[in-house]
């Protein structure tokens, strides 16, 4: 595969761009989108006017947390964020997919990674538009490699992270118009020296009750535009005991969880709009029953 292959998207965003309703669809503590916002922002504004021996900035962020949490729609979602304060209005987004990097032949992965990160990205970027780079699952490319197992090829891991790490600090050197933002559902994958150069970690949980009512509300109140009955649910106060019961599901599945609900019967498949509070409970218990239990889940991150 070609390095170029491994660029999923590509593209300048401007402040107005529609791609904007992808931060305000992920339900977090806003705490969050203005810690990501404001780093990025930082990075991007001020970085570039200071040496980096003064600021030690990589111009990388880390979100991480478990899967369906929203981080990577996060990540999306960011160039139109910060396009509203940057000159120009516009960031450009490159969206990276790391899998792709990595082979099973002698010294090719740290080849790819050298050539994407090194070279590709900031000649993409070469224009000095502010960048925003995706690194999705970065565990796959920066991987730990104190835990390096032999059956995995130790060297060539090594060589890859190590490819890695100097493409991070070559680009924090000579462009600072490059943000990256790497995602992981597994931090003790991640190579320290990677985590050390992270400017921000920035934790992105399991949802709360509250942040479940809302994505569950959210989800009907878009349905009801054709179902309207499915309004009068979102809005019901049975939502307030119903997302109690959700506690311990990621973003994503509560979202499914209304259309698991929609599922189970011939009747809400024939006509969503007969949904009732029941049935959406009873596919909010099933969930939940294949996850295990709520508290272990949210403890463990």
């Amino acid at each position: 595969m070609k390095v170029q292959e491994c660029v999923l998207a590509e593209g300048v965003v401007s402040a107005d761009s529609a791609e904007g309703t992808l931060w305000d669809a992920i339900v977090v503590p806003e705490a969050i989108k203005e810690r990501l916002r404001n780093q990025t922002l930082l990075s991007l504004l001020v970085r570039p006017n200071l040496p980096f021996a003064v600021t030690a900035l990589h111009g990388l962020c880390t979100l991480y947390g478990p899967p369906g949490t929203g981080k990577t729609t996060l990540a999306r979602g960011l160039p139109a964020q910060v396009a509203q304060f940057v000159p120009g209005r516009e960031v450009r987004r490159i969206e990276i997919n790391p899998h792709g990097l990595m082979s099973a032949e002698h010294g090719q992965s740290q080849q790819r990674v050298s050539e994407l990160l090194g070279e590709y990205v900031p000649e993409l970027a070469s224009d000095g538009v502010p960048t925003v780079v995706i690194l999705d699952e970065v565990e796959s490319m920066a991987v730990a490699r104190s835990a390096a197992s032999l059956a995995a090829n130790p060297a060539d891991v090594h060589r890859a992270t190590d490819a890695v790490l100097t493409a991070l600090d070559l680009n924090a050197a000579e462009h600072p118009h490059l943000f990256f933002v790497a995602t992981s559902n597994f931090t003790a994958a991640l190579d320290e020296a990677f985590l050390s150069r992270s400017d921000a970690a920035i934790l992105v949980p399991l949802p709360e009750p509250e942040a479940l009512r809302e994505i569950l509300a959210s989800t009907l109140l878009t349905l009801a535009d054709k179902y309207p009955a499915l309004g009068d649910l979102a809005r019901s106060s049975a939502m307030t005991r119903i997302a109690e019961a959700a506690d311990g599901l990621d973003g994503r599945r509560t979202r499914k969880v209304v259309f698991e609900a929609l599922a189970q019967r011939l009747d809400t498949v024939l006509d969503p709009g007969n949904l009732t509070e029941d049935d959406l409970a009873a596919a909010v218990g099933y969930a939940v029953a294949e996850t295990g239990k709520p508290e272990v889940s949210r403890a463990a991150h």
